[in-house]
């Protein structure tokens, strides 16, 4: 009786979840015309017949493929820059003492970042690149995103250098190897599936970031979050591209999560049980 009331929770709560990404592909496949006269579940070929002109539409629109590169491109390169610069971070305050401030101080002040309200920071941010001639382009976007996925970045990874074992790098150090040999050769390979995991979180943060997308951006620089607000005008709420816009904003990190799966998990749970 109890794992079968468990069972039908879990069913419950899935398709609790997965409603909303149905009801978009059910707005997306209509008419403009049925988006408030068709009712009920909106299944399609039941309720209404489908359509696949939203779609083709869309994708070949300019701008949303300018909003698709331009995400893409910002999420990426934003992600490989708070690992170049969080990695060795995470590494030195989990294996080094600084003199002058604790590393406990340190890695609470990279955590505090993370929780500073981004709202509070767009208008330096807006007067910082428009001085640099920076407003409307990827650029300020990668640097943007870099900046407040980075505290993520650090504080995860440093809990990670902690829990591996201490006696690899000593041993590397014993044989006339550096810290810079032991980084690379023993604690980045043994770090790797946190890393990845770190890496794609960090992806799916600047991808669906919004606020600074709106603020620096224009018409060059636009994401994809900005191109799904763009469905509504002065005509109203254009559902039916904006559930084909929220679709394919959503595509890219969820395949990203089905593929890398086992490195999320090996990575999030790494030092979690200990021996």
């Amino acid at each position: 009786m109890g794992e079968s009331l468990l069972w039908l929770v879990a069913v419950c709560a899935t398709l609790a979840f997965f409603f909303p990404f149905y009801w978009a592909m059910s707005q997306g496949l209509r008419n403009p015309i049925d988006t408030f006269t068709v009712s009920g579940l909106g299944v399609p070929w039941l309720s209404f017949e489908p359509t696949i002109d939203n779609w083709v539409t869309q994708l070949a629109s300019p701008e949303s493929r300018r909003a698709l590169a331009n995400s893409t491109v910002v999420s990426v390169f934003a992600s490989v820059l708070a690992l170049a610069l969080g990695t060795p971070a995470a590494y030195a305050l989990a294996r080094f003492r600084f003199r002058r401030i604790p590393n406990k101080d340190i890695t609470i002040w990279f955590l505090s970042q993370r929780v500073l309200p981004p709202v509070a920071t767009v208008i330096p941010f807006y007067l910082v690149m428009r001085t640099l001639g920076l407003l409307d382009t990827q650029l300020a976007l990668i640097l943007v995103n870099a900046t407040f996925v980075l505290p993520f970045a650090v504080v995860i990874l440093r809990q990670t250098f902690l829990d591996l074992p201490l006696e690899l790098e000593e041993a590397v150090l014993v044989d006339g190897g550096t810290y810079r040999t032991a980084f690379v050769r023993v604690a980045l390979p043994l770090a790797a599936p946190s890393i990845a995991a770190t890496g794609l979180i960090s992806f799916a943060f600047s991808w669906n970031e919004f606020l600074f997308a709106i603020t620096l951006s224009s018409r060059d620089a636009i994401t994809i979050p900005v191109h799904v607000a763009g469905a509504v005008d002065t005509r109203g709420v254009q559902f039916w591209f904006m559930a084909v816009r929220a679709l394919i904003a959503m595509v890219p990190p969820v395949l990203i999560a089905l593929l890398a799966q086992r490195y999320i998990v090996r990575g999030l749970t790494l030092g979690a049980v200990k021996g």
